[in-house]
């Protein structure tokens, strides 16, 4: 038995209870896995909010998407993308379904090891954001010599966008609140206010031209301003504003008409944990809860002003 954390019912996190469920022991091909991190993202809530669907046939909900943890016991074959898994492995789970728990069993192929150098908080909240990120810079095709836009530079995905692309030797331009225009300016990027007047502002930020944006607010105002300052439409990539396909626009994620980019998004960990052990990528991880009051963490996730990952912890 382990404790994990259930949707009862479609709603806000009220309707989350702390259970005790039983651990299915490792199949072909799986692995059970001590829960010591899991992260919570904003699709979490989405899952049982009703936003999704309502289908009572749903309940009771396990919830959590990504975890990290120590490999328990191993079922046959049990290799994931690395290889080989035994028990004691210090691994990261993505996806993890039902990672609010002490311990789940996984399919092995979503299981890659932990960087002895990058914290278990870390490890567990960076392969959902950060495959999401190197997913868009593969689509705009970001590099040496370019500039790049990233539209909501101090989120999530956004803060992942710029960094990766200040470390391929991009150029960017962030757009943010001033509260977190020293922390963008500490990666290396040229930091800018959203609001009326955002395209020019960008580009007095860059005299030279803007090559690429990504956008990872969805906002007519980001589309808009990508449209007026990058020429070539398909060096513009959202992740959210699924209704603007028409503008020739690329659409990446699981909204409608979206490339899922399935393979870059099972390969991101081979860049993202890397970097992440070598300090030149950060993870900002702004709280950390108890697994219990995992209600709480996802209620401050939902308020949008966490200013950073939030974490639990069994």
């Amino acid at each position: 038995m382990t404790t994990a954390i259930v949707a009862t019912a479609f709603g806000g996190p009220e309707v989350l209870s702390v259970v005790d469920v039983d651990v299915s022991a490792p199949g072909p091909g799986e692995v059970t896995v001590r829960v010591v991190a899991a992260s919570v993202n904003p699709i979490d809530h989405k899952r049982f909010s009703g936003t999704m669907g309502a289908d009572p046939a749903r309940l009771p909900m396990r919830i959590g998407s990504e975890a990290a943890g120590v490999v328990t016991a191993v079922g046959p074959g049990a290799e994931g993308p690395a290889g080989p898994l035994a028990v004691g492995d210090e691994v990261v789970v993505y996806p993890a379904p039902g990672a609010f728990a002490g311990e789940l069993t996984v399919a092995a192929r979503n299981v890659v090891p932990k960087p002895a150098d990058v914290s278990w908080e870390e490890a567990a909240a960076v392969l959902l954001v950060g495959a999401t990120a190197v997913h868009a810079l593969e689509v705009v095709g970001a590099g040496a010599g370019d500039t790049l836009v990233v539209h909501g530079a101090s989120g999530g995905v956004g803060s992942l966008v710029t960094q990766l692309a200040l470390a391929r030797g991009a150029a960017v331009v962030a757009t943010a609140s001033e509260r977190h225009h020293e922390t963008l300016r500490g990666y290396g990027a040229v930091p800018v206010t959203y609001g009326a007047g955002l395209a020019d502002r960008i580009r007095r930020a860059a005299p030279s031209g803007v090559d690429a944006a990504v956008d990872a607010v969805g906002t007519d105002e980001a589309v808009d301003t990508s449209l007026e300052l990058v020429a070539d439409r398909r060096r513009i990539v959202s992740i959210a504003a699924f209704g603007r396909a028409s503008e020739g626009i690329a659409l990446i994620g699981g909204g409608p008409g979206a490339d899922p980019g399935i393979e870059i998004r099972s390969n991101a960990w081979r860049t993202l944990l890397p970097a992440l052990a070598d300090g030149t990528l950060r993870v900002v991880v702004a709280r950390t809860f108890p697994l219990v009051e995992a209600a709480e963490a996802i209620a401050l996730v939902e308020s949008g002003h966490a200013g950073g990952k939030v974490v639990l912890r069994p």
